[in-house]
């Protein structure tokens, strides 16, 4: 009777259980003698046709969107070996690491070719026109951090900050919103692609709002939360903002959310001392100043600025919100004497006639990418909101290849210049994924792919947003539980007030907060 049972399981599991058969030799079971020859590309999911792809990524596992009763689908090098040949019934085509490696290898600076067959229930086959997957010889940063969250603006107890293996599948928690009274947590930074140090600011009703420093290992709290923050490539100080972010809401839109800056200055925090500063040249009472970001030199402090339209702090929105545009702009440091440059424009609302936003330097300072929209300093929540490549030094911009139709923003260069990662929202214009193309010494990029997953249809089910993704050159090893014990019971730096045009540290209102995409 065990007997009988144990067959009746076995039967059932290989029924339930797609059947995929993989092999490497030569000759396999052959190619069909017959085939019929189809004049257009197969469907798959995720597109991965003519992509770019990092040597060292995750294999790209997709499912073949046809119709049939068998598949079969080889991948191989310009030599043609090694390869990958797989068959069954089951449209998801799964690569084993082992072979997606020493594939990738063999690839390396050249090409995979993808061939794709299909037949019917009556064994007649189907071959479609291959393509290619080409191999770069540069390498991605092997980590990501995100941040994921539901596309509800208001729900926060589900909300946390993880890191993703890129050279597996492999997802970790770093910090979750519920580990301490469904609290808020965002803005995470780290110094040049380190996942050694970091800062995470979070905000909890039971233990206020701080801003944790991780480094090598341990957890210190600062008292008082930053918002868009910028380590300095020294990593002796970090650069802030502070702002009055308010959200509100169209009657009808493609998206009915929207958010404005109403107040915003900028600050920095010495390490050493655990000592607040105002940047000088960005804390005009007249305008908006956010979303700081160090030159690789550490030279210069790169930031947005607009002109504040309105004098009336208590409506929004305010009555000119959409022509609040952000100019580029950026200022001179002095690290050895603490001193700070004027003003200088970079590129302007003016002659861009858009929003310039979210500036990221390359590693060798040559070129930044930005985000523009049409107007304000949240392009999330922008449609039209792309990715532009800028050029410091001739003031050059042209819109990148990478970018949909739909919002593209929240972007993260590698630590060798190479890959950039962003959010998009291109596959159905709600829920955020995250992209990643291959930037090249002239600053133009590949077609992107998203962020692979072992299961084909992992997105189609998936119900959260990923934001805010930063490029690591490892996994992040400060322990879960250390984040979790500074926000409980760490002991809180004390640092000096900000003073500047907008409130001091110790009479800072509840609305000066960290913002929410």
């Amino acid at each position: 009777m065990r007997r009988l049972a144990v067959y009746i399981a076995f039967v059932s599991a290989a029924v339930l259980i797609p059947i995929v058969w993989v092999w490497a030799g030569d000759s396999a079971s052959g190619l069909p003698e017959h085939l019929e020859q189809v004049d257009r590309p197969a469907w798959i999911h995720p597109d991965y046709n003519d992509v770019t792809i990092p040597p060292n990524i995750a294999p790209l596992n997709f499912r073949i969107r046809e119709q049939a009763a068998r598949y079969r689908v080889r991948l191989a090098p310009a030599g043609g070996s090694p390869r990958i040949d797989v068959q069954g019934r089951s449209a998801d085509v799964i690569l084993p690491m082992d072979r997606w490696r020493a594939l990738l290898a063999a690839a390396r600076g050249g090409q995979i070719g993808v061939d794709i067959l299909t037949a019917d229930k009556d064994g007649r086959w189907r071959q479609y026109p291959g393509f290619q997957i080409a191999v770069a010889e540069e390498p991605i940063d092997s980590h990501v951090a995100y941040r994921l969250l539901r596309p509800v603006y208001n729900f926060y107890s589900d909300l946390g900050i993880y890191q993703r293996n890129l050279e597996t599948y492999e997802q970790s928690l770093i910090l979750h919103g519920r580990q301490y009274d469904r609290g808020c947590l965002n803005c995470h930074s780290f110094r040049s692609n380190d996942p050694n140090r970091m800062l995470l600011g979070v905000r909890s009703m039971q233990h206020g709002n701080i801003t944790l420093l991780a480094d090598s290992g341990r957890v210190h709290a600062i008292g008082m939360p930053f918002g868009d923050t910028a380590w300095h490539p020294s990593g002796k100080l970090a650069a802030f903002s502070r702002y009055d972010v308010r959200m509100f809401f169209h009657t009808a839109a493609m998206e009915v959310r929207d958010v404005i800056e109403m107040d915003s200055l900028l600050g920095y925090y010495r390490v050493e001392n655990h000592r607040l500063q105002t940047v000088a040249p960005g804390a005009d009472k007249e305008r908006l100043e956010t979303m700081p970001v160090w030159s690789p030199d550490g030279r210069y402090l790169y930031f947005i600025s607009a002109a504040k339209l309105w004098t009336d702090d208590k409506t929004v929105p305010p009555e000119r919100f959409r022509e609040v545009r952000y100019d580029l702009v950026r200022a001179a440091y002095d690290m050895d004497s603490d001193a700070w440059g004027p003003v200088e424009m970079v590129l302007s609302a003016e002659q861009t006639g858009k929003s310039i936003l979210s500036p990221r330097l390359t590693p060798d300072g040559r070129f930044i990418i930005v985000t523009m929209c049409d107007y304000s300093c949240f392009p999330i929540y922008r449609p039209e909101s792309d990715l532009y490549l800028v050029d410091p030094a001739t003031g050059r911009y042209e819109r990148l290849d990478c970018n949909s139709d739909r919002t593209d923003s929240w972007h993260s260069i590698s630590s060798n210049g190479r890959w950039i990662i962003f959010s998009s929202k291109r596959d159905n214009g709600v829920f955020t994924r995250l992209y990643i193309a291959r930037l090249d010494e002239s600053g133009k990029t590949s077609k992107p792919f998203i962020m692979p997953q072992k299961d084909p249809g992992y997105y189609d089910g998936y119900l959260k947003v990923y934001n805010l993704p930063e490029f690591i050159t490892g996994p992040v090893t400060t322990p879960n539980a250390a984040f979790v014990r500074a926000v409980r019971e760490g002991e809180r730096f004390k640092v000096d007030a900000l003073t500047a045009a907008t409130p001091k540290v110790d009479s800072t209102p509840e609305f000066w907060r960290p913002r929410d995409p």
